[in-house]
């Protein structure tokens, strides 16, 4: 789809209404992760259904090994960013760690200032039925909350790794459970990770909820990638359920190598990257300075600066 500059595809707001009205009439759901003005801009443009302002910027744009570190703090200066950026597209949060397991209070507290402080439309936070009172609470407060099970990388340490999950019987047992759980708990959509194809269309055919997948196959009600992995940008590893559509890392090395090699070479800046003086200006400076009259060339006078 193209657009003109500053324009916008019609249709208005994308709510939590549109998503669902999308997975009745099962059209599949866009969703990829922005962490800045441009590039929510970009993909607000372009159509997107739904931004996630994902903790995943721990990693990708704070070089984080896991999203652990991030805080609140980093959260609310990204999601104000995406928020400027982006008029039309539905706005999730992710809750960042510790931000909602100590007190059902505190993740109130941390829920709405996702909204109040960072102009987001709802939150995402991870984890299944342990994740029921917060849940309960913040929705009742009026905040829509998204739910995320499968694997969950706030818990990386306690999965062993990034790892595939709900392989087994059991535990692809437990996993819907907890999925039906988290609809009753009043999420209005919920996003599962690395899960094996088959769990995941049972998930998505008895769930009223949209689900939204990311390495979780073809049979869920809409998908979601990190836009760095998308467009080759993170160059650390490319999780294999991700297909690059560009190759933007080395993209940009190749400009900067170019950009460097111009400057040592004195290609750039050439005469139209230059601002040059009116002739008679830099006679008068000259002659105000005592300097002798050089009788330079406009694109010479750059020395004279």
């Amino acid at each position: 789809m193209s657009t003109l500059p500053n324009s916008s595809p019609s249709g208005g707001k994308v709510s939590i209404h549109t998503l669902q009205s999308k997975k009745l009439r099962m059209e599949p759901i866009t969703f990829l992760t922005a962490y800045d003005f441009p590039t929510a801009a970009a993909l607000d443009r372009s159509g997107i259904d739904g931004i996630l302002v994902g903790d995943s910027l721990g990693m990708v744009v704070l070089g984080y090994e896991t999203t652990l570190p991030v805080t609140m703090q980093d959260m609310l200066h990204h999601c104000r960013a995406v928020a400027r950026g982006a008029s039309r597209a539905h706005l999730v949060a992710d809750m960042p760690f510790m931000s909602y397991q100590v007190s059902t209070a505190e993740a109130l507290r941390n829920a709405g200032s996702l909204l109040q402080k960072g102009g987001m439309d709802a939150v995402k936070l991870e984890g299944g039925r342990e994740r029921t009172p917060a849940i309960k609470a913040i929705v009742s407060a009026g905040i829509p909350v998204m739910g995320h099970l499968g694997l969950t990388p706030q818990s990386v340490h306690q999965l062993g790794g990034w790892k595939v999950q709900a392989k087994s019987a059991e535990s692809a047992k437990t996993l819907i459970e907890d999925s039906l759980i988290l609809e009753d708990a009043g999420c209005y959509a919920l996003v599962l990770e690395s899960i094996p194809v088959e769990v995941s269309q049972l998930i998505t055919q008895r769930l009223s909820i949209p689900v939204i997948g990311i390495g979780a196959g073809s049979g869920c009600d809409g998908q979601i990638l990190v836009t760095h992995d998308l467009l080759g940008l993170f160059d650390r590893f490319t999780p294999s359920f991700v297909k690059k559509y560009a190759d933007l890392f080395s993209e940009m090395q190749r400009a900067f190598q170019q950009y460097i090699s111009d400057v040592k070479e004195r290609r750039f800046p050439a005469a139209e990257h230059a601002n040059s003086m009116d002739p008679q200006a830099l006679r008068d400076l000259i002659q105000e300075i005592n300097l002798p009259d050089p009788d330079v060339e406009p694109d010479e006078k750059a020395r004279y600066h």
